[in-house]
C-alpha cells in the first residue's frame, strides 16, 4: 500500500521512471491487441468462407457417393480404395501475424488425372472417377480450413491473453504507482513545511 513506499525523492524519481515506462508499455499493448482485433474480423470472413465451400463440396462429395453406390457394389468401392497408395504429403511450419506464431499448412493435394489414381483403368468407372475428385476437393479444403480455424483460435487466446494486460496496467499497476507517487509528493511537502517551521523557530531563538 502507499504507506509502505519509502518517501524520499529518490523513489519518487524511481517511481516517476516506472509510471513512463508501464504507460508507454500499456499503449504499445493496447495498439497490439487493437490489431489482433482487426486481424481477427478479417480472419473470421475467412473462416465463414472456408465453412461455407468445405459445407457445399462436402455435401456434392456425398451426392455424388450416394450416386456411385447405386451402380457399384460397397465392396468393389472399398477394394478401390484400399488400392490407392499415393496418400497426401502434409508440411507443418509457422508464418507470423502481429508477432504472434501461427500455423501454416502445406500439403501436395490436387485432383488427379484419371490415369494418376492407381485403382487401374478395368477396375474402375467414371462414377467412381468422378467421386474420387469430388473427394481430393474436400481434402483441399479440409486443409484451408484447419490452417485458418488454428489460427483463428491462437488469435482469440492472444487478444485474451493482451486484454488482462492492458486492463491490469490500466486498472491495478498503473493506478497504485500513481497513487504511491502522489503519497510520496505529499509527504514530502509536509516534511519540508516541517523543516521550515523547525528553521524559523531556530531563528527566532537565535
Amino acid at each position: 500500500m502507499a504507506a509502505t513506499v519509502k518517501p524520499t525523492r529518490s523513489e519518487l524519481i524511481a517511481l516517476k521512471k516506472k509510471i513512463k515506462l508501464a504507460k508507454s508499455g500499456y499503449n504499445l499493448l493496447k495498439k497490439k491487441r487493437d490489431g489482433l482485433i482487426l486481424e481477427f474480423f478479417e480472419l473470421l470472413k475467412k473462416v465463414k468462407e472456408s465453412r461455407g465451400e468445405l459445407t457445399q463440396i462436402y455435401k456434392e462429395a456425398l451426392h455424388k457417393m450416394s450416386i456411385t453406390r447405386t451402380v457399384e457394389n460397397d465392396l468393389h468401392i472399398q477394394s478401390i480404395a484400399l488400392a490407392i497408395k499415393d496418400h497426401p504429403h502434409i508440411e507443418l511450419s509457422e508464418k507470423n501475424v502481429m508477432g504472434l506464431r501461427v500455423p501454416k499448412i502445406s500439403a501436395d493435394v490436387k485432383e488427379k488425372e484419371f490415369m494418376d489414381r492407381g485403382y487401374g483403368l478395368l477396375s474402375s468407372s467414371i462414377k467412381i472417377d468422378e467421386t474420387a475428385s469430388a473427394y481430393e476437393k474436400v481434402v483441399q479444403k479440409v486443409i484451408v480450413a484447419a490452417e485458418v480455424e488454428t489460427t483463428m483460435k491462437k488469435l482469440l487466446h492472444e487478444i485474451e491473453k493482451t486484454k488482462r494486460k492492458v486492463n491490469a496496467l490500466e486498472q491495478i499497476v498503473i493506478p497504485k504507482m500513481e497513487k504511491d507517487a502522489a503519497y510520496i509528493r505529499m509527504r514530502l511537502e509536509e516534511m519540508e513545511r516541517e523543516n521550515f517551521s523547525r528553521l524559523k523557530l531556530i531563528k527566532k531563538r537565535i
